[in-house]
């Protein structure tokens, strides 16, 4: 397997993992303004997921990519199948030519593409969409913009995605079952954004884990070799 396809398949175990974690936070979020299923939704979708990639033969990363997103889609019930797993699987496509700071800007925004047609929501409704909007358009700047190494500009995506989430708390939704309530959703964080925070979390976990991994490897292949003591010096 490749070391981009082994990335893309950490990626998903990791954010499997995340989510796994964070189930019980999201059904509680959910409980207020929703069905109370995100949590249950998202954590059995993922770990699937992560069952699907793990299966595959020597896999690159838009085959993880699109494995992940059809197996979200026929797991998550609901709305958030075909907005999770949908558009992950449109997104694949930008990964074809292999990971680099050029597709993982272009995958992120078709990502964001497909989630807004799908959803029909733009920033401001209480969606996750307040979340992806300030991340990706930072992850783009960081980029292409500030020439920012890949896991530092994903690092800025990542608080960019925190403060979006944050944003839905004093807005009224105007968008999914949330919107029902008027303005009794105000005060509660969307769920939708915050399972799409911890997924960003856990990918930017897996970058650096990543990085941390090349750069012990680059160590390793200059560190000058100890002459044993019986070596005669020239």
């Amino acid at each position: 397997m490749s070391a981009d396809g082994q990335a893309a398949v950490a990626a998903v175990e990791r954010v499997a993992e995340r989510i796994e974690r964070e189930r019980e936070r999201l059904t509680e979020l959910d409980s207020a303004i929703g069905d109370a299923d995100h949590g249950g939704n998202m954590a059995r979708g993922w770990a699937s997921a992560a069952e699907a990639v793990r299966d595959l033969n020597d896999p690159d990363p838009a085959t993880v990519a699109k494995t992940a997103g059809k197996t979200l889609m026929s797991e998550v019930g609901g709305a958030s199948g075909p907005l999770y797993g949908g558009s992950l699987v449109f997104a694949s496509a930008e990964l074809e030519d292999g990971l680099t700071p050029e597709s993982a800007v272009a995958f992120a925004e078709t990502y964001l593409e497909k989630v807004r047609d799908r959803g029909d929501a733009s920033v401001g409704d209480q969606t996750m969409v307040d979340a992806l909007v300030p991340a990706v358009h930072t992850f783009k700047k960081s980029v292409e913009v500030d020439d920012l190494p890949p896991v530092e500009a994903l690092a800025k995506a990542v608080d960019a995605a925190e403060r979006g989430a944050a944003f839905t708390v004093p807005i009224r939704a105007n968008k999914g079952r949330a919107s029902y309530l008027g303005w009794r959703s105000v005060g509660h964080q969307d769920p939708g954004a915050t399972s799409t925070l911890f997924i960003m979390e856990a990918l930017l976990e897996t970058a650096r884990d990543r990085l941390d991994a090349a750069g012990a490897a680059d160590v390793d292949a200059t560190s000058p070799t100890v002459p044993d003591e019986g070596d005669p010096e020239e």
